[in-house]
Protein backbone atom coordinates (compact mmCIF):
# COMPACT_ATOMS: atom_id res chain seq x y z
CA UNK A 1 0.00 0.00 0.00
CA UNK A 2 1.54 3.44 -0.72
CA UNK A 3 1.33 6.47 1.05
CA UNK A 4 -1.69 9.06 0.70
CA UNK A 5 -0.51 11.70 2.82
CA UNK A 6 2.06 13.42 4.73
CA UNK A 7 0.56 15.31 7.86
CA UNK A 8 2.91 17.83 9.68
CA UNK A 9 5.38 19.42 7.01
CA UNK A 10 7.68 22.01 5.94
CA UNK A 11 6.74 22.42 1.64
CA UNK A 12 9.53 24.10 -0.20
CA UNK A 13 7.31 26.19 -2.01
CA UNK A 14 10.01 26.23 -5.70
CA UNK A 15 10.06 22.95 -7.17
CA UNK A 16 13.27 21.03 -8.12
CA UNK A 17 12.93 20.56 -12.08
CA UNK A 18 15.50 18.01 -13.58
CA UNK A 19 15.80 16.83 -17.36
CA UNK A 20 14.31 19.86 -18.74
CA UNK A 21 10.83 18.89 -16.66
CA UNK A 22 10.78 15.66 -16.96
CA UNK A 23 10.95 15.44 -13.41
CA UNK A 24 9.24 17.48 -10.98
CA UNK A 25 9.88 17.35 -6.97
CA UNK A 26 9.12 19.47 -3.78
CA UNK A 27 11.21 18.82 -1.35
CA UNK A 28 9.43 18.32 2.37
CA UNK A 29 10.90 18.48 6.27
CA UNK A 30 8.60 16.68 8.53
CA UNK A 31 8.57 17.81 12.04
CA UNK A 32 11.30 15.61 13.42
CA UNK A 33 13.52 16.76 10.66
CA UNK A 34 13.54 14.24 8.42
CA UNK A 35 13.85 15.11 4.75
CA UNK A 36 12.37 13.66 1.86
CA UNK A 37 10.90 14.65 -1.83
CA UNK A 38 7.73 13.87 -3.45
CA UNK A 39 7.40 14.27 -7.02
CA UNK A 40 6.49 12.93 -10.91
CA UNK A 41 8.32 11.72 -13.23
CA UNK A 42 6.85 12.14 -17.05
CA UNK A 43 7.90 9.18 -19.89
CA UNK A 44 11.15 9.04 -20.29
CA UNK A 45 14.53 7.39 -19.58
CA UNK A 46 16.51 8.94 -17.16
CA UNK A 47 20.05 9.02 -15.17
CA UNK A 48 19.82 10.03 -11.57
CA UNK A 49 23.22 9.98 -9.19
CA UNK A 50 22.66 10.11 -5.20
CA UNK A 51 24.13 11.63 -2.77
CA UNK A 52 22.69 9.56 0.24
CA UNK A 53 20.86 6.22 0.07
CA UNK A 54 17.27 6.40 -0.49
CA UNK A 55 14.48 4.73 -0.91
CA UNK A 56 12.19 5.69 -4.06
CA UNK A 57 8.47 4.66 -3.11
CA UNK A 58 5.71 4.61 -6.25
CA UNK A 59 2.62 6.48 -4.59
CA UNK A 60 1.00 6.04 -8.49
CA UNK A 61 1.85 4.81 -11.67
CA UNK A 62 5.16 2.71 -12.47
CA UNK A 63 8.94 2.58 -13.81
CA UNK A 64 11.49 0.10 -14.20
CA UNK A 65 14.88 0.52 -12.75
CA UNK A 66 18.01 -0.64 -13.41
CA UNK A 67 20.68 0.16 -10.14
CA UNK A 68 24.54 0.49 -10.83
CA UNK A 69 26.75 -2.26 -11.80
CA UNK A 70 22.96 -4.09 -12.73
CA UNK A 71 21.86 -5.26 -16.06
CA UNK A 72 18.34 -5.97 -14.95
CA UNK A 73 15.56 -3.85 -15.26
CA UNK A 74 13.45 -4.35 -12.53
CA UNK A 75 9.16 -2.84 -12.52
CA UNK A 76 8.30 -1.17 -9.78
CA UNK A 77 4.64 -0.02 -9.47
CA UNK A 78 2.21 1.49 -6.51
CA UNK A 79 2.86 0.68 -2.79
CA UNK A 80 6.17 -1.07 -4.28
CA UNK A 81 9.97 0.57 -2.91
CA UNK A 82 13.11 0.31 -4.30
CA UNK A 83 16.80 1.27 -2.52
CA UNK A 84 19.26 3.01 -4.17
CA UNK A 85 23.09 3.10 -2.28
CA UNK A 86 24.53 6.87 -1.67
CA UNK A 87 26.67 7.99 -3.68
CA UNK A 88 25.29 5.84 -6.67
CA UNK A 89 23.47 6.12 -10.20
CA UNK A 90 20.03 4.41 -11.15
CA UNK A 91 18.50 4.51 -14.56
CA UNK A 92 14.05 4.65 -14.15
CA UNK A 93 12.76 4.16 -17.20
CA UNK A 94 8.78 5.53 -17.10
CA UNK A 95 6.27 4.99 -19.74
CA UNK A 96 3.33 6.80 -17.63
CA UNK A 97 3.72 9.27 -15.38
CA UNK A 98 5.24 7.35 -12.17
CA UNK A 99 4.47 9.53 -8.39
CA UNK A 100 6.67 9.05 -6.00
CA UNK A 101 8.32 9.83 -2.30
CA UNK A 102 11.53 10.08 -2.05
CA UNK A 103 12.78 8.99 1.24
CA UNK A 104 16.43 10.19 2.63
CA UNK A 105 18.79 8.58 5.28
Amino acid sequence: MSTEQISNVSVQTKANVYFDGKCVSHSITLADGTKKSVGVILPATLTFSTGAPEIMECVAGACEYKLAGSDAWVKSGAGEKFNVLGNAKFEIRVTEAYHYICHFG
